[in-house]
């Protein structure tokens, strides 16, 4: 069995990055892991903080998007550790959830959206669907 998921609101929409679970890292609370994933862009600069800080994670996600801001440079190198680390604390911190990811047991974990073809599997479904093999991995770190 597959398992889709993508809108908060949906069964497994706790396995989305715009869910509203909070949990720390490095002594500051992050309301969502695309708060933390989106700041990290701009790490040590004034831009971390400003979307640390930002109201919902649409807003991160639309800040993070930003190309007018200065984008570290080693960004395509470290963004898929860096959302390895956001979803780890996420699940570690929240008993709820962690219990929905480790209910899933084996099944194959899916970010079914249709315009993202790198975190998720796309329209299509030929995506390389990071999001839902890094939630595969942190479940078997949690087993």
């Amino acid at each position: 069995m597959i398992i889709y998921f993508y809108k908060i609101i949906d069964e497994f929409g706790c396995f989305s990055n715009f869910a509203h679970y909070s949990f720390i890292i490095d002594g500051k609370s992050w309301m969502t892991s695309e708060h933390y994933f989106q700041a990290q862009k701009f790490a040590n600069t004034q831009y971390e903080e400003i979307i640390r800080l930002l109201d919902n994670p649409m807003k991160a996600a639309e800040m993070g998007r930003r190309r007018e801001l200065p984008l570290r440079e080693d960004w395509e190198q470290v963004k898929d550790e860096i959302m390895r680390k956001a979803v780890l604390e996420k699940f570690k911190q929240n008993e709820s959830i962690r219990q929905i990811l480790l209910s899933t047991g084996t099944n194959e974990i899916v970010e079914k959206t249709t315009n993202d073809y790198y975190w998720g599997c796309g329209k299509d479904g030929t995506g390389k669907n990071m999001l839902g093999i890094i939630l595969m991995e942190v479940r078997e770190q949690l087993s």
